[in-house]
């Protein structure tokens, strides 16, 4: 354990802690397909700050995107798909500009208001008609990439956008787990340009790995399609209460 600890930098706390979001967070990937990482980032941002958390979210996506992309290969959308990857190539960059250019404490406030809004956006079913244009593809596309450099949730915009298709819900799951897998190539490029992937980040994102697998696992033993009606509600109410209550903390200790 010492070891470990002294791997990724972390006290005997924080590593636990952080254990136990994987843990969640990876049930929830497992059995919705997205929010792995708005899970985590809503969780740890008062341990760790989000710039930090970006590279062990994008360790964390490859680890479960790989144990769901064999079922999810065959139904998903693989030409929506690699569109929406060129456009999250484009915009990656942009939004790892914004968050490294920023103090910690407005990155933690710009990439929890952005899960409240997506959550919240996502639980009502707001469908917005021009996502389902060409244009509105490639632009959901620079969107989750924008997302993904603010706070790595590029995947709930694009949980935004099958939605506004309204895909069947198999081949939503699908497409979402492909794109972060994907995706995950392009991403590591901007992530090494920014210099935000480095040896720390990558030990903590491959000690952390084993509560994240052993979550999806899980989640994908909860999955029933008959049953998610009720799995989406849960999971987007959770990430609301989570960042609010984040946003909440924050606000307290500026005015204190």
């Amino acid at each position: 354990m010492h070891f470990l600890l002294e791997f990724a930098t972390l006290t005997h706390s924080e590593l636990f802690l952080l254990g136990l979001i994987c843990l969640v967070a990876g049930i929830v990937r497992g059995f919705t397909g997205f929010a792995l990482s708005a899970v985590i980032m809503s969780s740890a941002t008062f341990l760790i700050s989000p710039i930090q958390l970006i590279p062990i979210c994008f360790c964390l996506e490859i680890a479960a995107s790989t144990l769901m992309l064999r079922t999810g290969w065959h139904d998903a959308n693989k030409a929506v798909v690699f569109r929406l990857v060129v456009g999250s190539t484009i915009g990656l960059p942009f939004g790892l500009a914004l968050i490294t250019s920023v103090p910690i404490e407005i990155s933690k406030l710009i990439a929890l208001t952005l899960i409240l809004c997506l959550s919240a956006i996502t639980l009502i079913q707001v469908r917005i008609a021009f996502l389902v244009t060409n244009g509105g593809l490639y632009g959901s596309g620079f969107f989750a990439g924008f997302a993904s450099g603010l706070a790595s949730v590029g995947g709930m915009v694009v949980a935004l956008y099958v939605l506004a298709r309204q895909a069947p819900a198999r081949e939503m799951r699908a497409s979402l787990v492909v794109f972060l897998f994907i995706n995950s190539v392009p991403s590591l490029i901007s992530f090494h340009f920014f210099g935000i992937m480095n040896a720390t980040s990558g030990s903590r994102g491959l000690i952390l790995a084993a509560p994240t697998i052993l979550g999806v696992i899980l989640g994908k033993t909860l999955f029933r399609p008959k049953m998610e009606q009720f799995y989406r509600p849960f999971c987007l109410s959770l990430l609301i209460s989570l960042s609010t209550i984040g946003l909440a903390k924050l606000t307290y200790d500026f005015w204190v």
